[in-house]
């Protein structure tokens, strides 16, 4: 059993995705997104594999939760730079958002 202590070393925070892009060089279906964190963290890239869910135009200004105290992680020519979040649902991949928008780099825990 995971203990709370490993839950809070996990740094999951609320980002806003400021931009989109569909990427082509990913082995599986993937959009790249920039977030914006707030101050504290600023600006992050990360890889999504959302596309059977989600379009582009509907990920702009979306608030959703990331994990920001991972590794980098290379994914072809991409720096990923955040793990953002989400929920394996019957036909894609649901991102995790707060219910009601929130102070960006705002904490889960």
């Amino acid at each position: 059993m995971a203990e709370f202590e490993d839950f809070m070393k996990l740094d999951i925070r609320v980002g806003k995705i400021i931009r989109a892009e569909n990427f082509d060089k990913a082995n599986d279906p993937a959009y790249k997104l920039w977030l914006d964190f707030g101050e504290e963290i600023g600006k992050k890239k990360s890889s999504a594999q959302i596309t059977d869910l989600y379009k582009i135009e509907d990920l702009l200004e979306k608030q959703v939760l990331a994990v920001v105290n991972f590794p980098q992680k290379q994914i072809a020519d991409f720096m990923s730079e955040v793990l953002v979040l989400g929920v394996y649902g019957q036909e894609g991949v649901v991102l995790i958002e707060p219910e009601q928008r929130v102070k960006l780099g705002s904490r889960l825990g």
